[in-house]
């Protein structure tokens, strides 16, 4: 008999160490007990054993009656079955290629219009391009009549439309996270290939009535390869194409409308082409220049107006006054023109700057006139003064500008004065200044037909009836230009 310590051999392998054993050699009785050993054995071997307790649930099974959906994508051992069969076609030409042009809808959703700059006549656009066309050879079969939908992977490997944006500078289609590009195939072989693309396009701008002004931009598209012979580009749903956010707004202008319009294009080198042509109108806002043109503009001309007011005898305050606004109108011009593309025409901001800018130049040249005749006018005096040292009893008296054409019995009338101080011949051709006495009411009427002859004369002699004049003149002139120059440009 064989006797085991301390070793437990595994259930599966008791019949094998019972079939060692001899057992007709063993007597009745052992042979029992190892009967009732093996076949305890057996049985304890056929127990479920218990797992270990490691803290997570068991999942059940299954049931055989949950159906499992299948996995079209699945690769199966053999030769696969694509749905899209791209391999078996040549993808390098385009559908019904040798047969009538393939038509491709187009329709624009704008997202976003980012910027517009006058110093580069551009604009910048963000947008979903969506393309329709039917391609029988993307063709599958579907029993729910659903669509497929892939991402830019699979564009690589058909044909697509090869649209492109005219007189554009830059564009791209936006990556993040991936490239924004959507693919979906229907059962019949209709296609829709959409993608989100930022472009930075030409504008042709008009600034004669800047900054009352109006713009219409133009965002052009067109097939770079396909004439209209292979090619028909249209769109999709006419004016319905063309989807715009609510939301878009820019600083500087008010967006007007949005429409669409399509033409035939020519290039003598290779034919007609369908062309697409996004259009919108741009309204400038004048809010914004009213701040920081005209207001300043306007008040600096009125601040010029400020020295009619101050004495002639006061130069430094009158020049240094009329000095400051000329400056300043010069500073508010360079910084109008610094922000805006150098055109060979006059704009409308130009004429109202300039215009100001005279104002306030002759409001200079208005005290340099008055400036120079009160010194002419202290001049002839002082050498009055030197001529004439005696001026007693002339009780009434006036100054008045002869020119040597009186007569000779005015100039024998000066009641009091000595026979010396009568002028001679050669003194009474050069003009001078004389204080005649007036005797009796009726010489002063008689006189003032010779002084009202001479009124335009004591204007430009009389320095305090320049500024006077300069007073009413300046404000209405700068109030008629601006009726003029806002009924033209608003």
């Amino acid at each position: 008999m064989v006797q085991l310590r301390g070793v437990r051999p595994a259930a599966g392998h008791w019949r094998a160490a019972c079939g060692i054993i001899d057992v007709q050699r063993m007597p009745y009785f052992t042979r029992l007990i190892l009967f009732l050993f093996c076949l305890t054995a057996l049985v304890e071997s056929r127990k479920p054993k218990r797992k270990r307790w490691t803290g997570q649930l068991e999942m059940p099974k299954p049931s055989h009656l949950y159906k499992k959906n299948l996995d079209v994508t699945k690769i199966r051992k053999g030769k696969p079955q694509p749905l899209l069969r791209v391999e078996d076609h040549d993808f390098s030409m385009r559908p019904a290629f040798g047969g009538p042009a393939i038509p491709v809808g187009v329709d624009v959703q704008v997202e976003s219009l980012d910027s517009i700059s006058e110093v580069d006549m551009d604009f910048t656009m963000t947008l979903y391009l969506r393309h329709y066309w039917k391609d029988e050879r993307l063709a599958f079969p579907s029993t729910s009549n659903k669509s497929m939908t892939f991402d830019g992977r699979l564009v690589k490997k058909i044909w697509v439309p090869d649209v492109f944006f005219v007189h554009s500078k830059r564009s791209f289609t936006h990556d993040t996270t991936t490239d924004n590009i959507m693919l979906r195939v229907f059962p019949d072989g209709h296609v829709l290939y959409s993608m989100r693309i930022t472009v930075t396009a030409m504008c042709n701008m008009d600034f004669s009535h800047f900054p009352l002004d109006s713009q219409t931009c133009s965002l052009e598209l067109e097939s770079y390869a396909y004439t209209d012979e292979d090619l028909m580009l249209y769109w999709k749903n006419g004016d319905e194409s063309l989807k715009t956010d609510e939301k878009i707004s820019l600083s500087q202008f008010l967006i007007h409308k949005f429409h669409t319009t399509s033409r035939l294009a020519f290039y003598s080198s290779t034919g007609w082409y369908n062309r697409l042509y996004i259009n919108f109108t741009l309204r400038r806002h004048i809010f914004f220049f009213l701040l920081q043109t005209y207001f300043p503009a306007t008040l600096m001309v009125m601040l010029s107006w400020v020295s009619f007011w101050i004495d002639r005898r006061a130069v430094p305050a009158r020049v240094s006054l009329g000095i400051t606004t000329v400056l300043t109108m010069s500073t508010i011009i360079t910084g109008v023109n610094a922000s805006m593309p150098r055109v060979s025409y006059i704009k409308a901001v130009d004429i109202y700057l300039w215009v100001s800018f005279v104002f306030v130049f002759l409001s200079v040249l208005e005290y340099a006139a008055v400036n120079y005749l009160t010194t002419v006018q202290e001049r002839k005096e002082r050498k009055l003064r030197d001529k004439f040292p005696c001026m007693c009893g002339m009780l009434h008296s006036r100054t008045m500008m002869l020119d040597g054409s009186y007569s000779e019995s005015e100039a024998n009338s000066l009641a009091g004065y000595p026979r010396s101080h009568i002028l001679t011949e050669e003194e009474r051709q050069d003009k001078i200044v004389v204080h005649l006495a007036l005797s009796n009411e009726s010489n002063s009427s008689r006189k003032k037909g010779l002084l009202r002859g001479h009124m335009g004369l004591r204007i430009f002699q009389n320095t305090h009836a320049i500024d006077k004049y300069s007073r009413l003149i300046f404000p209405a002139s700068y109030i008629f230009f601006n009726l003029i120059y806002w009924s033209v440009f608003s």
